[in-house]
């Protein structure tokens, strides 16, 4: 008797699926590069999702919600709000793979983002949700002193841009690591703002040791817009 064969929840699919494109980018992904990537037949993916079209929306639906644990999990791992905004650096790195080319592959995704509108509805989330999530670090650190009177919304959108922006010129200068390159320049747009110190030094205030949460996906393996 044959074993049976192994089952794959969307989860482990939707991962296998963001490598795959990493590695590949979306125009050349096939739901077969899927499978293999997750160790199942390529009957299970198309079953599961019916066609690459619709897995290519599970996973920009996937990414919309990026943001409800990539800032909870910043906020307990770092001891300031400004350590927590220069850790978005550390967190985007992985996240496009940590290469040129899976950069690239991972922004691929904008071109048919910005074309399509059940693709665009899906982007649009999830960069409104990167822009909340800045916003409310911004505001908190302006309320704990760590960072001067300022327009949060201003910032957190300068923050935003200078993310976005950062990770395009990487992917064309390739000089260095993409989480140094993204903090470098993240530290500039902050320095300005700090009260005081360091903009790349943690802040003096720390707000517990607690450990961070778990995330419900493998921040390493799951791109978001930025």
């Amino acid at each position: 008797m044959s074993p049976r064969p192994r089952q794959a929840s969307d989860e482990d699919l939707l991962q296998a699926a963001f490598r795959a494109v990493a590695r590949r980018g979306p125009a050349r992904l096939t739901l077969a590069e899927v499978a293999a990537e997750a160790g199942v037949s390529a009957a299970a993916v198309a079953q599961r999702f019916g066609s690459k079209r619709a897995l290519l929306l599970a996973m920009a639906g996937d990414v919309a919600t990026g943001d409800r644990y990539i800032f909870p999990a910043l906020r307990a791992r770092h001891g300031s709000f400004v350590a927590s905004l220069l850790g978005l650096a550390d967190c985007m790195a992985p996240l496009f793979g940590g290469t040129p080319d899976g950069a690239t592959n991972t922004l691929a995704f904008l071109q048919t983002d910005l074309g399509d509108p059940d693709f665009h509805r899906h982007a649009l989330a999830a960069s409104e949700g990167m822009r909340a999530g800045i916003r409310a670090l911004v505001r908190d650190g302006i309320g704990a002193g760590e960072l001067g009177p300022c327009d949060a919304g201003r910032l957190a959108s300068a923050l935003h841009a200078t993310l976005n922006g950062s990770l395009l010129a990487w992917a064309v200068h390739r000089k260095g690591g993409l989480a140094a390159w993204l903090r470098r320049d993240l530290g500039t747009v902050l320095e300005r703002y700090r009260a005081g110190g360091d903009p790349a030094a943690p802040s003096s205030r720390p707000r517990g040791s607690a450990p961070p949460p778990r995330p419900r996906r493998s921040p390493g393996r799951r791109p978001t817009r930025p």
